[in-house]
């Protein structure tokens, strides 16, 4: 079958390998793999910034929806031809992360990536891919969607709040459909007025341009009549000062990213006089990602596609992520 692997850390070494089919072993699944799309971990694991150890060369990519293909002995949850989704953070599957699972257990590293034709995983790490959706849509949820919705449920989002969302990425549009679902107000920043008209026609009540407001903590206040936000979506690192200038009284920073930088200028006094709650977000579990597929139908959310390429020019996905050009997801197709 063929495989993306990388046999550096740079986006120029990625080529296409012609490797061993992988076969399911009791109470595996088979999954032969229709879409997958690109997280910023994939691109920070490539560059060698996030994992500098990893040992190459390996296969990227973590996120995907697919067609049952073989199931191993003792499978009942899935039968041959289902449409799937495997769980990003394989055996996790309700309650806490224990630190085993976080540092071993993710697809895309160090577990085998999900660019090539055929992957395999347990049959209770992947779930049931929403019939409405297609399989580029569908593979955008493990990541990206679920850390939106942990995020805005860990912040303890209600109707009428409000929520704070930074650009135009897969996570920041997730959470501002999720949070106008559950009847918020959305606040969102972005660079450009392409971007911008996106954000509202998604439903984005106010936008704020940071490159013509670079201190917008100010003017996310202002838009909120001095209070601040109840949630902050913190997908950028580099700007948490601000958000801590943006956000409520006890209100809530979810730090989910760190686009801009894994470093961030702190006066500890933004979060002890205004008795913030900063959480650090990691996705779900599979029974959080199966509760917010189950919210997603409700409400017909579907993702937004930014761009699509096939696995031969996966290069040029990561290309244009690395780029900040895209605005949504980047799938990437195995049709």
């Amino acid at each position: 079958m063929r495989a993306l692997q990388a046999d550096a850390f740079s986006i120029a070494s990625l080529k296409i390998a012609d490797v061993p089919k992988p076969q399911p072993k009791r109470g595996d699944i088979l999954v032969r793999v229709k879409a997958a799309s690109l997280n910023y971990r994939d691109l920070a694991i490539l560059s060698g910034s996030y994992m500098p150890n990893l040992k190459l060369p390996y296969v990227p990519s973590s996120d995907a929806c697919g067609v049952v293909e073989a199931v191993g002995e003792d499978v009942t949850r899935f039968k041959v031809g289902d449409r799937v989704v495997p769980v990003y953070i394989q055996g996790w599957r309700d309650g806490a992360l224990t630190p085993e699972q976080r540092a071993g257990g993710s697809l895309g590293a160090p577990l085998t990536g999900v660019l090539q034709d055929y992957v395999v995983v347990p049959a209770e790490d992947a779930v049931a891919a929403p019939a409405y959706l297609t399989d580029a849509q569908a593979s955008t949820l493990p990541i990206a969607a679920l850390t939106a919705w942990t995020c805005l449920q860990q912040g303890g989002l209600q109707p009428g709040q409000s929520v704070l969302v930074q650009g135009t990425g897969g996570v920041a549009l997730f959470a501002a459909q999720f949070a106008r679902a559950a009847g918020a107000r959305v606040i969102g920043l972005t660079s450009g007025d392409a971007k911008a008209a996106l954000m509202r026609d998604l439903g984005v009540d106010t936008v704020i341009n940071y490159r013509q407001t670079p201190e917008w903590a100010g003017a996310v206040r202002e838009a909120t009549g001095g209070r601040g936000v109840d949630i902050v979506v913190e997908t950028t690192g580099s700007s948490l000062s601000q958000s801590l200038s943006a956000v409520r009284f006890n209100g809530f920073v979810g730090v989910i990213g760190f686009v801009g930088g894994m470093e961030a200028p702190l006066n500890i006094r933004q979060l002890i006089g205004p008795m913030i709650r900063m959480q650090g977000v990691v996705v779900g579990s599979r029974a959080s990602l199966e509760a917010m597929m189950r919210m997603m139908a409700m409400h017909q959310i579907k993702p937004l596609i930014d761009s699509t390429f096939p696995l031969e020019r996966a290069a040029e996905g990561f290309s244009r992520m690395e780029q900040g050009a895209h605005s949504g997801k980047i799938v990437i197709s195995f049709d």
